[in-house]
C-alpha cells in the first residue's frame, strides 16, 4: 500500500456521508444485517459532529474514481476509551490486506489521540472481521449495551 497509489486513505467529511452510508448498508445487506439510520447508524448523517467534534476521527478509503470502498471511525467513549465503529470494506477489496491496513491505521490513530483502550461491537456472522480483531489481540468482554444488530463485544488494551 504505497503512499501515492490507489486506493487512498483520507479523513472523511460530511460530503462523504451518503457514500459511506451506501458502503455500510451494502455490506450489511451481504450478511443479512439491517441498517438502523435512526439509532446505530445515525452517526453516518453527520460524521464531522459525531467523530471529529467529539475528539475522535473517521477515515475513508477512496478509489481514484471517487468511490468509497472502505471506512472506519473512532468514537470517543471517555478520555481513555474509543469505540471502533463503521469499519467496513467493499467485498471486491476483501482478502487483499485492506482490512488489515484499515485496522492498523485505526489503532495507530487511537494511540495518536491518546486513547488507552479500543472497544468494538460486531455480529457473529462477520467471521472474517472477528478473526482479524482477535489476531490483533482484541478479547471478548461483556458490554453493558450492544446495538441491535450486534451480539459480541471486543476490547483491546493499547498500553
Amino acid at each position: 500500500m504505497k503512499e501515492n497509489s490507489w486506493p487512498r486513505l483520507r479523513p472523511a467529511r460530511n460530503k462523504d456521508c451518503e457514500k459511506v452510508a451506501s458502503l455500510v448498508y451494502s455490506v450489511l445487506a451481504e450478511y443479512n444485517l439491517r441498517p438502523d439510520p435512526q439509532a446505530t447508524d445515525a452517526d453516518l448523517s453527520d460524521i464531522e459532529h459525531f467523530y471529529f467534534q467529539r475528539g475522535g476521527t473517521f477515515y475513508v478509503l477512496q478509489e481514484k474514481d471517487g468511490s468509497i470502498i472502505g471506512a472506519y471511525g473512532l468514537y470517543p467513549i471517555d478520555q481513555e476509551t474509543c469505540e471502533l465503529r463503521k469499519m467496513y470494506l467493499h467485498r471486491s477489496y476483501r482478502g487483499k490486506g485492506w482490512g488489515k491496513f484499515l485496522l492498523e491505521h485505526a489503532l495507530s490513530q487511537a494511540r495518536k489521540l491518546h486513547f488507552k483502550k479500543v472497544t468494538l461491537e460486531t455480529a457473529s456472522v462477520l467471521k472474517e472481521a472477528i478473526n482479524l480483531y482477535k489476531s490483533y489481540g482484541f478479547v471478548g468482554y461483556k458490554s453493558e449495551h450492544l446495538s441491535s444488530r450486534c451480539d459480541q463485544a471486543f476490547m483491546l488494551d493499547l498500553t
